[in-house]
Order: structure tokens, then sequence, then C-alpha cells
């Protein structure tokens, strides 16, 4: 009997015993579906918050001014740095070559009291001034009006882009800001855009959050040192390097820095947040192997009893091959065969149902991205493989030891 032989005599007895093979694959499709199911939802969400996290701050660096802490982590006293300027800071925008957007921002406070007409905010609301690039870097997204257009940022305009959660707060439910005016510090700001909420879990307190034009905050800053931010996107993750090594060399320019001394400022690569979301993923994926494997090992002990009870009903058969010349291998093959192929018939199903339920599970939580995990796919079918081989070994070893004269005399 040789092995296409034996491939076929492994299908003809899952068919002879189809309840029987149906039951067994079920167990190893369950396994399969938990294993490919939950890797198939952990790839759609962290595909859909990669996509998010790119434009709030993976994919950027960030240029400010440098922290006068006196002392090092040696304890060797440090230079004193000045702050970095409005002028250096539009200096560099100007000269900044390397294809980017590039954005200037700074806190003019995070305890203003913000008025129109007769209602007011609590004194908590955070003032930021910023230019048109802010908003896109950022990650956010206008429901009503517009951005600021570069001639409002070049000179100054009195106008304002708000928060939704301040919106509620001074309009009430479902608010229309748009056109309307407010007050900080007794100057009055046109709201030309309303920014959609962001929820709790931002970065930032961005529903609670008056932008103005950068030069109008440092207008209103009356002579106190704002400090200011760059932060500089690149479409192309694998530029990121090369973009700060230009910026270094264009803001130590700028500042004058000399050749033996460090920096003046401080640059620093915004990657916690995709190593953070890698941290947790990665534990959602060992999570998801231990929910598979631990179905696994089941299914495969519920595998390698039933063909063990298959080796017992089938002693006859295996004595008449024997006495037909069959070897201890083809014996050991065709029962291995006979494993893997039940294996894999619920290794297909359970792949396709994992699939569907793991998207299903991305689809509840908001996530519309569908994932086709061709990675865990093969994975679970070798898996599937690995399991009937490994269930199917030792009944088929113990098949293929079995006397032929012994066995044509078992009833």
């Amino acid at each position: 009997m040789n092995l296409m032989e034996n491939i076929r005599e492994g299908l003809r007895s899952v068919k002879a015993n189809l309840l029987r093979s149906v039951l067994t694959a079920l167990i190893v499709a369950i396994g399969i579906t938990s294993l490919v199911g939950i890797l198939t939802a952990i790839d759609g969400i962290e595909y859909s918050v990669s996509e998010s996290l790119s434009s709030l701050g993976v994919n950027t660096f960030d240029v400010y001014s440098k922290s006068n802490r006196g002392t090092n982590q040696d304890g060797v006293k440090e230079k004193v740095r000045a702050r970095l300027t409005l002028s250096e800071m539009q200096k560099f925008i100007d000269q900044y070559e390397v294809p980017a957007s590039v954005s200037l921002s700074a806190r003019l406070t995070n305890l203003a009291e913000v008025k129109h007409e007769s209602q007011k905010t609590s004194p908590n609301v955070d003032v930021r001034g910023a230019n048109e690039e802010y908003l896109p870097i950022k990650g956010l997204n206008i429901q009503e009006g517009r951005n600021f257009s570069r001639f409002e940022i070049q000179y100054g305009s009195k106008v304002a882009i708000i928060g939704y959660k301040l919106a509620v707060s001074l309009y009430g439910q479902n608010p229309l800001p748009v056109g309307t005016e407010i007050s900080f510090k007794g100057t009055q700001f046109k709201v030309i855009g309303l920014l959609k909420e962001k929820g709790d879990l931002s970065e930032n307190n961005f529903d609670n959050m008056v932008i103005l034009p950068i030069l109008v905050a440092n207008q209103m800053a009356e002579g106190q040192p704002l400090n200011y931010r760059l932060t500089i996107g690149i479409s192309d993750m694998d530029q990121v390097d090369y973009a700060m090594g230009e910026a270094t060399g264009l803001m130590r320019k700028i500042r004058q820095d000399r050749v033996e001394e460090g920096n003046s400022f401080e640059i620093e690569k915004s990657e916690s947040l995709a190593q953070e979301l890698e941290s947790i993923t990665s534990g959602l994926r060992w999570g998801g192997f231990g929910v598979g494997f631990i179905t696994l090992l089941g299914a495969s002990i519920a595998l390698m009893n039933i063909m063990l009870v298959s080796v017992t009903e089938r002693t006859r058969e295996v004595g008449v091959r024997k006495a037909l010349g069959a070897t201890p291998l083809r014996i050991r093959q065709q029962f291995v065969i006979e494993a893997i192929v039940v294996c894999l018939l619920g290794g297909i199903g359970g792949v396709i149902l994992g699939i569907v339920i793991g998207n299903l599970i991305s689809k509840a939580i908001g996530i519309d991205t569908f994932v086709v995990p061709w990675l865990w796919m093969m994975m679970g079918m070798l898996i599937c493989i690995a399991v009937g081989l490994i269930s199917g070994y030792y009944p088929a070893h113990k098949a293929s030891k079995l006397d032929p004269i012994e066995s044509l005399r078992f009833e």
C-alpha cells in the first residue's frame, strides 16, 4: 500500500465513521477558532489603532526648550540654556527643507475662565496658541467651521477654535458656536471652528480647550516666556531618523550652538504610544495563544482517545493488511494520515469561523477594518498537522506492532 492509497484509505475511514469524525473535527475546530479568532480580533484592533496613532504622534518628533535642572544625573553642574523663542521657531519652520508637516504650539494657561454672553466656564480651560498645522498633526477633526488660515496665523487675527465640552458649557447641548464670540482675559475672539469630541482618553484635554493663533497667544503672555514646542510629522516612518538629524543641525545653527557643546534644546521621537500599543497587543497575543493551546490540548487528547478506539475496532483489518504484506511503516502511515485528515477538516472550519468571529468582535467594538490574517491561517493549519501527528502517532505505533495471527483471531 503506497502513500496515496493510505491517504485515500484515511478519507474512506473518515467517511465510514462520519459522525465520530465530525465530532472529533469539531473539537479541533473549536481550538483553532479560539486561536485564530482572538488573534484576528487583536490584528484588527492593532491595525485600526495604528492608523489612528499615525496622526497622533507615532510618526512625529518634538523640539522644545531644554529643562534647566542645574545638575545632571551624574551631579555635574549644567549650563543654563535660554528657552526657545517664537522667532527661532519661525526661522526653523521657514528653513526646514525635509518634506514634513511642522506644528508650532505653546500653552498660554490651563486655568482660564472663558465667557460667552452671560455664560462662563469654570477656571479650568486650557488655552493654547498654535499654527495651522496643529490640528492635523494632533489628529483633531473639525465638526463645524474651519481651521486657521495662513493669513490669520501670520497677522494674529482674533479668532479661536474651541473644544466640544467647552462649547456645551457655553452654548448648551448641540452647540452651534461658529460665528459667535467668546472672551478671555477681556479680549474678544470670533469662533471659527468647533472640534469633534475626543473623549476622556485623548492625549490632552482637547474637549476643554481654546486654540488661538500662536502670535495672539504670544501677545497675551504679556512678556512672560512661553514653552514653545515644534512637532514635526513625517509620512514615511523610515525617514524619521534622517528628519531628526536635519532638524537637529538646523536648530543648532539657529541657536548658534558651539561644536564642542551639546544641544541647547531637546529633541525627542514620539514613539511611546507605539511602544505601549505593541506591549499591550503582545500580551493579548500571548493570552490568545494560551487559550488556543489549552483548547487544542484537550482536542489532541480527545483525538488520541478516538484513534485508540479506532485501532481496537479495526484490529482484524490490520491483521488482514499485514497478512497481505503491509509493513509496519505503512500501517503507521495509515493511522497518522487519518488523524491528520480529521485535524485538517477541523482546522479549515476553525480558521473560517475564527476569521468571521474575530472580525465580528472587532466590528462590535467599533472597528470597521476587515482583517484576513494570513499568518494565523497558515499557523493554524500547521498546528492542525502537528496535533494530528502527535495524537495519531501512538495509536498508529500500537497498530503497527499488532501480531497478524492474533489480529485475525480478534473478535
